[in-house]
C-alpha cells in the first residue's frame, strides 16, 4: 500500500492536483446528467392507419406541433400495426377511422406510451373541432404492458445497472487477483456464468423485473457480464495497470449515458442512441427489454454485439498471454564471489 506522504506538498501541486480532480468530477457528472437533460424525441417510428386524407391531416398536424418528434409509417390496418409493435419496428399506432384508437407499448418505453396518450387527446380535441359536437372517445390500448410486478419499469431499468457494475468490479477484480491472462479467461468465463445465474434469479425469479423465458435471459446476463469483464481483463494483459482505467472509462462514462436504458434512443441527440447500441450497455438493456417483452422481435443484432466485445476481450488477454510467455525469462543473479 501506498504511504500517505508526510512531508509539506508545494502549493503548486495542490492547485494543480485540485484542478484535475474537479475536472475529473465536472465530467463524471456531465457523463450522468447530460442524456436526462438533452432528451427529447426526434424521429420516434410509429405507425398510422386509416383514411388518406385523415392519415395526412394528423402527420401534419404532429410535425406542426413537435418538429422532427415522430416519423409515421402507414400500415395496412389494425392488424399490421399491432404486429409492427411487437417486431419492435415501430413504439405504437394511431389507428384513424370511425372510433379511432391509439396504441401504445408501455413495455417498450414508458415514455413514449405517455408522449401517444398526449396524442390521444389532441385527436379527441382536433375531431370535435372538426364536428362541433362530442367526437367519439379515443381508446388509448396497451398493446405490450409492463408486467405487473413492475408495472412502472423501474424495477427493470434498476436491473440493468448490476450488469455494469458487475462487469467493471469482476474484470477488475479478476485482472488484480489472478495470475497470468489464460488463468483469466477461465475466471471470466466462471465468473460471467455464475453472475448470470444468480442475477437472473434475483431479477426474474425475485423481483419480477425480467420477463420471459427464464435460460435465455439468464444466457443474456452472462454474456452482458462477460462482454465487460474480458475487455478489462484483456485491456489489462494488453496495457499493464494503466488498463483497469480503460474499461470504467468506456463503460460507464462513455457508453452507459448513451446506452438508451433510461429513455429510447431516439431521445438522445445525434447519432448518439444509435451508436450506444454497439457497446454492452446498450446492447445488453435492448437485449432483455425484447427477451422479456417482444418475443416476436429480432434479437440476433444485440447478441452479435455482447458475443463480439466478449470475444474481442478474450483474444486481447489470450495476446497479452503469448506475449509475456514469448518473453525471455530473467536471468538468474551471478553467485557472490568467495
Amino acid at each position: 500500500m501506498q504511504p500517505v506522504p508526510t512531508t509539506d506538498t508545494p502549493a503548486p501541486r495542490i492547485v494543480g492536483l485540485s484542478v484535475a480532480l474537479a475536472a475529473v468530477l465536472a465530467v463524471i457528472v456531465l457523463a450522468f446528467s447530460w442524456p436526462s437533460v438533452t432528451a427529447d424525441p426526434r424521429g420516434v417510428p410509429l405507425a398510422v392507419t386509416g383514411p388518406a386524407p385523415a392519415v395526412e391531416a394528423l402527420t401534419t398536424t404532429v410535425e406542426q406541433a413537435q418538429p422532427g418528434a415522430l416519423s409515421f409509417t402507414t400500415v395496412a390496418d389494425r392488424d399490421a400495426a399491432i404486429a409492427a409493435i411487437r417486431k419492435r419496428e415501430v413504439y405504437g399506432a394511431v389507428v384513424l377511422g370511425a372510433q379511432p384508437e391509439v396504441l401504445t407499448a408501455t413495455a417498450a418505453s414508458p415514455a413514449v406510451a405517455q408522449l401517444l396518450n398526449g396524442i390521444a387527446g389532441q385527436l379527441q380535441r382536433g375531431l370535435s373541432a372538426q364536428t362541433g359536437q362530442p367526437a367519439p372517445t379515443v381508446t388509448v390500448t396497451d398493446v405490450v404492458p409492463l408486467s405487473v410486478d413492475d408495472p412502472r419499469g423501474t424495477g427493470f431499468s434498476a436491473a440493468l445497472f448490476p450488469l455494469l457494475l458487475g462487469g467493471i468490479i469482476g474484470g477488475i477484480g479478476i485482472s488484480l487477483t489472478v495470475g497470468r491472462s489464460l488463468r483469466r479467461v477461465l475466471a471470466v468465463v466462471l465468473y460471467a456464468v455464475v453472475g448470470g445465474l444468480l442475477l437472473t434469479a434475483i431479477q426474474q425469479s425475485w423481483f419480477g423485473s425480467l420477463q420471459g423465458n427464464w435460460w435465455l435471459n439468464a444466457a443474456a446476463v452472462m454474456l452482458a457480464i462477460a462482454a465487460i469483464a474480458a475487455p478489462i481483463a484483456g485491456f489489462v494483459a494488453i496495457l499493464g495497470r494503466p488498463g483497469l482505467a480503460l474499461g470504467p472509462v468506456l463503460f460507464m462514462l462513455i457508453a452507459n449515458p448513451i446506452s438508451g436504458a433510461a429513455m429510447p434512443p431516439e431521445f438522445l441527440p445525434w447519432a448518439w442512441g444509435a451508436i450506444g447500441q454497439w457497446f454492452p450497455p446498450g446492447a445488453s438493456g435492448t437485449l432483455l427489454r425484447t427477451l422479456s417483452y417482444f418475443p416476436d422481435a429480432s434479437t440476433v443484432g444485440s447478441w452479435l454485439v455482447l458475443a463480439g466485445w466478449a470475444a474481442a476481450g478474450l483474444v486481447l488477454a489470450l495476446i497479452g498471454h503469448a506475449r509475456t510467455a514469448a518473453r525471455p525469462a530473467p536471468a538468474a543473479p551471478a553467485p557472490a564471489a568467495s
